[in-house]
């Protein structure tokens, strides 16, 4: 991937919108689908979900817990959805939330953002609270790859406050990832690899993002309780880097096809206007 991670997401939330949706294979979504909680049921689950979704979105964003709950056969299923949501040309942003130190940093690396590993993503989701430094190893192979990733900042739980929201330097400590990530995409056009996870159902004002000069994943539209509205009183005007996740909001209108690419579609409209 030569082209870096900045210009392919823009490209794409130009040509689609800024709508993330998740595939998240939950027990009791697989149920209503009628389907039993096991690999064949996360296979059906999880292929017909990209099938309608990956076509209408920029992002696709599985969450790899729920594949791995299933060990290898899970895994496995989980390869052939980022393959699916390629072929329909959307990113794949793999929610992993992976932050570790060293030679084991290192090994999450080799196993999401390089071309050769099965696994490899457009981007993924990442923890810098064993220190926004131990993330080096990923930072580097992403920007060598063209690859992103999404940095755990201000999460949507409500216990995230708790650690996100302490001082640090006269800073909550989420302050602090989202300034390290701005340090990384400065001068970066049309915006940097290096984004930021923040939750739809933060205060307005706790965040400033005006340096970021990168993409926020904007987990809480939907389900959680966030509208369109909602996005804008958090983020302000300036939306056209905000990635408003979905999952459960959309999945609940499967398993017939024709209702989940009506919802999704619908959803993707009425967040359009965030990417203008």
């Amino acid at each position: 991937m030569t082209v870096p991670f900045g210009q392919r997401l823009a490209s794409a939330v130009a040509d689609r919108g800024p709508l993330c949706a998740g595939i998240d294979p939950h027990p009791g979504l697989l149920s209503a689908w009628g389907l039993t909680a096991d690999a064949a049921g996360l296979e059906r689950f999880a292929l017909s979900a990209t099938e309608v979704l990956a076509e209408h979105v920029a992002v696709l964003k599985p969450q790899s817990a729920f594949f791995e709950a299933y060990g290898s056969a899970g895994i496995a299923v989980l390869e052939r959805v980022l393959v699916l949501a390629r072929q329909a040309g959307a990113l794949v942003l793999l929610d992993v939330k992976r932050g570790d130190i060293g030679s084991t940093m290192a090994a999450y690396t080799s196993a999401y953002l390089t071309d050769a590993a099965p696994l490899a993503a457009d981007a993924i989701t990442v923890s810098p609270y064993l220190g926004f430094g131990a993330l080096e190893p990923a930072l580097a192979a992403a920007q060598a790859s063209g690859r992103g990733l999404f940095v755990l900042a201000r999460t949507s739980n409500p216990d995230g406050g708790q650690v996100q929201g302490a001082l640090t330097s006269g800073r909550s400590v989420a302050q602090a990832m989202v300034d390290e990530a701005a340090a990384r995409n400065a001068g970066a056009t049309p915006m940097g690899g290096v984004g930021v996870v923040v939750g739809a159902t933060i205060r307005p004002g706790e965040l400033d993002l005006t340096a970021l000069n990168g993409p926020v994943l904007a987990p809480g539209f939907g389900a959680q309780g966030a509208t369109a509205d909602d996005l804008v009183k958090v983020f302000g005007p300036d939306t056209a880097s905000v990635l408003p996740a979905s999952s459960r909001d959309l999945l609940k209108h499967g398993p017939d096809p024709a209702a989940l690419r009506e919802a999704v579609l619908r959803v993707r409209e009425t967040v359009a206007v965030l990417a203008r």
